[in-house]
């Protein structure tokens, strides 16, 4: 199955550097003598600086190429694979959905090829690629990687979430009545948990947090929590929900007034509140600091998970209310 070539090479450019001589002369003082002999005058040396050579510009070491495996051509992983284009120098993009060969065989041409690192967008790039690339794996677009076993001795991974920090940031600004909060998760997040008590503490918003294990069971839990909360946090985790059971939450929160964070602007159509998500550049970015951290210092030295920056904010009207 061929891939589809896409090289970006970045010239340096030469900078030039002044050399200047400085030529710097002593005065000779000579004393009147009634002498008719004339004195003979010592010759004081001038001292001349010796030029230095001018120093060549150093050029940035060219990296290998990077095989970009892409799970589908859908926007959320296309757009970051056309923002690597402007991250990296040498790319090489395979979409599984465009070809008829099963992904073994697409890992096969990239283990054939010089490849340093593979960069996986979305689950089945994901699965694939650290089941059998050769070359290191950097992972994004995965919620729940955990349940995978994506992190190995030879990948890494980008968070799949924008700063829960920041997004509670911008909830309380948009409505500033926010106080009490209700989050819906599957087993394993133990650090995204974490992450939003820590963001609540700072923000002075309460938390509650419920452990679901079916989408049934996220209803039952959500229908209760709805009678003491002012938000519901919503995270995409496709173990404990399902179409049905997001209508219903969506329902039930509208009828009790409760404002509801998606991480899809999609789900706004459907009774979100506000979407936040991630920003396409910010997650390019993110991935680009990390392959060339591997190419640079190991993969020993990247974080299990690197965490992103930016948020993009979008209102149920359809207004982006900030990207930063």
């Amino acid at each position: 199955m061929p891939g589809i070539g896409n090289s970006n090479r970045t010239l340096v450019g030469c900078m030039t550097l002044l050399i200047a001589l400085t030529l710097s002369g002593c005065s000779i003082f000579v004393p009147e003598i009634e002498s008719a002999v004339e004195p003979e005058i010592a010759a004081v040396p001038t001292e001349v600086e010796s030029p230095q050579p001018a120093k060549l510009p150093l050029e940035r070491p060219r990296m290998p190429p990077v095989a970009i495996v892409l799970t589908n051509s859908q926007p959320a992983f296309l757009d970051v694979a056309n923002a690597l284009t402007a991250q990296l120098d040498d790319i090489e993009v395979y979409d599984l959905s465009a070809n008829s060969q099963p992904p073994v065989s697409v890992l096969r041409a990239i283990n054939d090829s010089d490849s340093g690192v593979v960069v996986a967008i979305g689950l089945r790039a994901a699965k694939s690629s650290v089941a059998m690339a050769d070359a290191p794996v950097v992972f994004s677009q995965v919620f729940n990687y955990q349940d995978y076993g994506l992190l190995t001795a030879n990948s890494r991974g980008v968070a799949a979430l924008a700063p829960l920090d920041a997004q509670l940031v911008a909830w309380t600004n948009i409505d500033a009545g926010i106080s009490r909060v209700g989050i819906i998760v599957g087993e394993g997040h133990d650090d995204l948990i974490a992450e939003a008590q820590l963001a609540a503490e700072k923000h002075k918003v309460e938390l509650r947090v419920r452990i679901a294990h079916s989408d049934q069971e996220t209803i039952y839990m959500f229908r209760r929590m709805a009678q003491d909360i002012d938000g519901f946090w919503l995270f995409p985790d496709n173990r404990i929900l399902s179409a049905r059971s997001l209508q219903q939450i969506l329902a039930t929160a509208k009828r009790r007034k409760v404002s509801v964070v998606v991480p899809n602007d999609s789900v706004l159509k459907m009774g979100g509140t506000i979407s936040i998500t991630t920003q396409a550049e910010d997650v390019a970015a993110t991935i680009a600091r990390v392959v060339r951290q591997i190419y640079a210092d190991g993969l020993q030295s990247v974080p299990a998970i690197s965490p992103l920056s930016a948020i993009r904010v979008v209102t149920r009207d359809g207004s982006q209310v900030v990207s930063r």
